[in-house]
């Protein structure tokens, strides 16, 4: 297998890497250049973060140009998934985002396209030949690091089918069913509920798939430490944190990402590789 990493720094898979040049023109047009000799009986496998448009440019002209080289076999790694979130139309004159990028990926003819922890069903139900990679092996690890035995916290009820698997993928674990509402319109957060009547100072664990702000699990960290619960953990597939970490970690022990968007340094948090 011959591997292209369009992200240096992610490499979920080990193989002769495919050399090459990139760069960003000063009109702000992506380019590429492949440097590695290849053939039409070459399977090239591409790895990439899709954290800006700029790099889905990147990813469409590297297989434009692996296809002009004669490349026929390709696979792509794209570990978080762009818009995923925005998987339907809430209110009239939004887009249904998710189906964009679903389209450009799906012109490209991949033969296999691994996604990490999609948000939602829609994901891997747009996208062709579309291969999940679930989070069980991650929290696995995100248990194991932990020194208690914990409870897992499903932070909605979106997010409890999925638990429900991680539960039973762990021998089994209790879970607990929590609940927000959201102001469509304006993305407000507000009543956070705890279907337990008292965690008598259990520890709990949240796994969810996302964190952007943040917002949600502050809310639901407040509203377990109401209902009596003792150390609270977060493990999150895709850490985007845009807020940092100062606030979340005066309410959580310990934190729990990937390396699906963007690597941290950051001693306050535990990373996991993705590996295929």
């Amino acid at each position: 297998m011959k591997t292209l990493h369009l992200d240096s720094s992610f490499r979920p898979l080990e193989g002769d890497d495919v050399l090459f040049e990139s760069f960003i023109f000063h009109g702000g047009e992506p380019h590429i250049k492949i440097k590695s000799s290849l053939s039409e009986g070459d399977e090239v496998f591409i790895s990439t973060r899709l954290i800006s448009f700029a790099a889905l440019g990147t990813l469409c002209i590297a297989v434009d140009a692996l296809r002009r080289m004669g490349v026929v076999k390709l696979k792509c790694c794209i570990p978080y998934f762009p818009a995923a979130r925005q998987d339907r139309v809430m209110v009239p004159g939004e887009p249904l985002s998710v189906k964009v990028y679903a389209d450009i990926i799906n012109q490209l003819k991949f033969d296999a396209v691994y996604v990490y922890d999609p948000h939602s069903e829609v994901t891997p139900a747009l996208l062709h030949n579309c291969h999940v990679i679930t989070n069980h092996t991650f929290i696995k690890e995100v248990v194991a690091a932990i020194p208690e035995p914990c409870i897992l916290i499903s932070p909605d009820g979106g997010a409890l089918k999925k638990i429900y698997k991680v539960a039973a993928a762990l021998g089994g674990v209790e879970v607990v069913e929590c609940s927000k509402s959201r102001d469509v319109a304006t993305g407000a957060l507000s009543g956070f509920k705890v279907y337990a009547d008292d965690l008598s100072g259990k520890a709990c664990l949240i796994v969810d798939d996302i964190c952007d702000g943040g917002g949600t699990f502050l809310g639901l960290a407040q509203a377990l430490k109401d209902k009596n619960a003792c150390n609270i953990y977060l493990a999150v597939s895709h850490g985007i944190f845009n807020k940092g970490f100062d606030e979340l970690n005066a309410h959580f022990t310990k934190i729990f990402t990937t390396n699906s968007f963007i690597d941290f340094d950051d001693p306050r948090l535990y990373q996991y590789s993705i590996k295929i």
